[in-house]
């Protein structure tokens, strides 16, 4: 898989790397010492937390609450607050785990976050999907499509659950014959048709695999002059338009997409934190040094910077991203 090819295995790009000499008891007791007794030593919770890799922390969960009898994720929702609680929860959660906890946060009270639903769909791995469906199939007892069904409708929902249904081909050949037909298939199904063909674009965009798709977006240029974003920009609207897009740009690079969703996040109004948190947190061992090298090719300054937080959750945001005190 190129760089940013979405591929759910940690890689040499994650910031966090398993530690070497690892004791789960040693850390389960500095972290249960670290909350007993008056005030909590957050540094303590920081360090150990973001130096260590996931695996390591649920070895550390279980020796925690081997040790306690408690869960560590209840002491940590007793002893800290807020955003920084937030993050040391997600460090100590799995990953499938994790995501799926996002889905259902993204899927509750009124209304969906559909930026969540887009950002998670668009750039996961076929794996990391089944991973997220397991989870929500233990978690809830129902299955996560059947789930979706509920939750989105329209082209829009067609889209996000062929994608959710985790089924896009993982070959690594491209077939040059085969990108040319899907490139001017998707020509004569949008710019070149009075109305578009929603379901032309729905299929192939969540089923061809990364490199093919790759070679499509080439033969897609060379035959109508536009890119497939630009016609999809020109020919769709709403949540569909924004989908789709999604899909192209994580097509081209997960890191870029990822990067720009994270400065949007910044923009504006305050930092959307629970932005930064999910998108930190789940790439870490993926492939965040390379969201943070696109976050600086695309907006001149490094990812923590822009990120301007402070406090026990900016420092942990910046073990996160690899930096230095």
């Amino acid at each position: 898989v190129a760089p940013g090819g979405g591929e759910g295995t940690p890689s040499n790009s994650g910031s966090i790397k398993e530690k070497p000499g690892f004791n789960a008891g040693e850390d389960a007791a500095a972290l249960r010492k670290a909350m007993e007794g008056i005030g909590t030593t957050e540094k303590t919770l920081i360090d150990i937390l973001t130096g260590r890799s996931n695996a390591q922390r649920q070895l550390i969960c279980k020796a925690y609450q081997d040790v306690t009898g408690r869960t560590l994720v209840d002491d940590l929702e007793g002893d800290t607050h807020g955003d920084f609680e937030d993050i040391l929860v997600a460090l100590v959660t799995p990953p499938a785990q994790f995501d799926c906890d996002e889905y259902i946060r993204a899927t509750k009270g009124a209304g969906t976050t559909d930026r969540t639903l887009i950002e998670i769909f668009a750039s996961r791995s076929n794996k990391q999907i089944k991973a997220l469906s397991d989870a929500y199939l233990a978690k809830t007892g129902n299955s996560l499509i059947d789930s979706l069904k509920s939750e989105v409708s329209g082209d829009y929902g067609k889209a996000l659950i062929a994608l959710a249904e985790g089924k896009r081909d993982e070959s690594a050949n491209v077939d040059m014959a085969k990108a040319k037909a899907d490139a001017k298939v998707l020509y004569e199904a949008g710019e070149k048709k009075w109305g578009t063909d929603e379901s032309k674009f729905i299929d192939i965009l969540s089923h061809r695999s990364i490199p093919q798709l790759r070679q499509m977006l080439v033969e897609y240029k060379s035959l109508s002059g536009k890119t497939l974003q630009e016609s999809i920009e020109s020919e769709m609207s709403g949540k569909l338009e924004d989908l789709l897009v999604a899909v192209v740009k994580c097509v081209k690079s997960v890191p870029a997409y990822l990067a720009e969703r994270l400065n949007k996040g910044m923009k504006g109004m305050g930092t959307n934190e629970s932005t930064l948190t999910r998108i930190l947190v789940s790439r870490s061992e993926i492939d965040l040094l390379d969201v943070k090298a696109e976050y600086k090719k695309m907006y001149g300054c490094s990812l923590y910077s822009a990120a301007e937080t402070s406090g026990d959750y900016g420092q942990t945001l910046l073990k996160i991203c690899g930096e230095k005190d």
